[in-house]
């Protein structure tokens, strides 16, 4: 019963309504500030500055990859599979577009959670969708919504799911059992995040960029082996994001609607452009204003979607198209990605064990970050330490259970949680375009004006 009220309500919301919201504001923030799209390049320059006498707690990298630990995980593997076996080929474009725009949207989210971020007293730089709703638009009732859902939410995407992916992974591979697994990755789990962000950070640096090179890398090698097909992959892709799909070629019988629902919901849940997510992290990092920073988040949802996700796409769909064996799917994206990189020798199992593998870790912590600041905002800094023990009983308990039920809610989690993050950031595009001009050109690194207040009785929280 309860299943079928989270199936009902995630489809609907991920129909028209958050489809016309979000890629709707994906497309006015493009136009409102100019497609910032056209600066990306200079945003991967900026990530990889030094900005050693700016405010913060954080390098701009450091909060990049802690942002990108997050995003690149099971949605990039798993997500794609899942948008494909249930929307169809076609699905793939509506993400790699979602991708595309949503750069601006993650720029413009970034760019408020920047300027209206606080310190606290302890001179620990705090920032997100939250204090952008409370300081920007004085709706302090709007910040405390977000951060309960984004508290809450980060148990399911961030948590729960991606430990029961790993899991799953490694039993069905190397048939260990999910007890052991689930305690080995929850003491890993621990020994990270009991550092909290500089500690989140240090291992994100490291694990990101090395996880990423090698999974793309692997796509590539496969591609190559799939080559024949690759003119043939694209143009189904493209075709079948806009016409219906009959059901042939290893695809089932799908229609435009289910292939843009499919194809967004999974980009959302994959790159978080909107949620409000990522602002969390890069509020905290050393950076001379906000443009710098947005401009350097920005680039997380063009690693993320535009280059891994489309990556994960062509392989799955030019595999469907090659190997017979896999007609009949539908439905079940972790199979459908299982026995796609499966059809590879040598090379597609570890690529897609490995990928899964640490694209989940990563996940795990970077949005045990998120969750955190989002219970600190309420309940004040009394919370953490609990927060901290839940969190690392929630990756035991989602390894060891079957969580069907929360890819659903987890999505329907991630709607709710981006309405609030998206009104913000509408209300608040003025302000956005203001800044974006305000930096332009050789002033990208001048340094803001702007004061940054000490929040008083930070420890507290808002209704702690």
């Amino acid at each position: 019963m309860f299943a079928d009220i989270i199936d009902k309500l995630d489809s609907f919301l991920w129909g028209w309504p958050l489809i016309i919201l979000l890629f709707g504001t994906h497309i006015f923030m493009t136009i409102r500030t100019g497609f910032i799209q056209k600066e990306v390049l200079k945003g991967i320059r900026l990530s990889v500055a030094k900005n050693p006498e700016s405010e913060g707690d954080v390098s701009n990298f450091g909060a990049l990859t802690a942002a990108l630990s997050s995003t690149i995980g099971t949605g990039n593997i798993i997500g794609v599979g899942t948008a494909i076996a249930c929307g169809g080929p076609g699905a793939v474009l509506w993400m790699w577009l979602t991708g595309i725009f949503g750069m601006a949207t993650k720029y413009a989210e970034t760019l408020i959670a920047v300027k209206y971020r606080v310190k606290s007293e302890n001179g620990t730089m705090i920032g997100g969708a939250m204090y952008a709703l409370e300081r920007g638009l004085k709706a302090r009732w709007a910040g405390i919504v977000f951060a309960f859902l984004a508290a809450i939410c980060a148990f399911g995407i961030g948590c729960t799911v991606q430990a029961n992916a790993v899991a799953t992974n490694i039993t069905n591979n190397f048939h260990v059992p999910s007890v052991v697994i689930g305690l080995v990755l929850a003491v890993l789990v621990a020994m990270v995040v009991i550092g909290g962000i500089k500690s989140i950070t240090k291992v994100s640096e490291m694990l990101v960029p090395f996880m990423a090179v090698a999974y793309v890398l692997g796509c590539i090698a496969i591609l190559i082996i799939n080559g024949h097909y690759l003119g043939e992959t694209i143009s189904v892709i493209v075709s079948s994001a806009f016409t219906a799909k009959a059901a042939s070629g290893g695809f089932i019988g799908t229609t435009v609607m289910l292939a843009c629902r499919y194809g967004f919901a999974r980009g959302l849940f994959s790159n978080e452009s909107g949620m409000g997510s990522a602002p969390l992290v890069a509020s905290a990092a050393k950076t001379p204003n906000s443009k710098y920073q947005a401009l350097v988040s920005m680039t997380g949802t063009f690693w993320d979607t535009v280059v891994i996700c489309l990556m994960t796409g062509l392989v799955l769909v030019s595999c469907i198209l090659k190997y017979d064996a896999i007609d009949g799917l539908s439905g079940n994206g972790g199979e459908l990605t299982a026995m796609a990189f499966s059809m590879i020798p040598y090379i597609g199992v570890p690529v897609l064990t490995v990928g899964l593998i640490t694209f989940a870790f990563s996940t795990i912590l970077g949005w045990y970050y998120y969750g955190e600041r989002c219970a600190v905002y309420l309940f004040g800094e009394k919370v953490i330490i609990g927060y901290k023990i839940l969190w690392v009983i929630g990756v035991f308990v989602g390894s060891v259970l079957e969580l069907n039920l929360l890819w659903n809610l987890a999505d329907l989690l991630n709607g709710l949680m981006a309405i609030p993050n998206v009104i913000a950031v509408l209300l608040l595009s003025g302000v956005v375009a203001k800044e974006t001009s305000r930096y332009a050109g050789s002033h990208i690194t001048d340094r803001s004006d702007d004061e940054i207040p000490v929040l008083q009785n930070s420890k507290k929280g808002v209704i702690g």
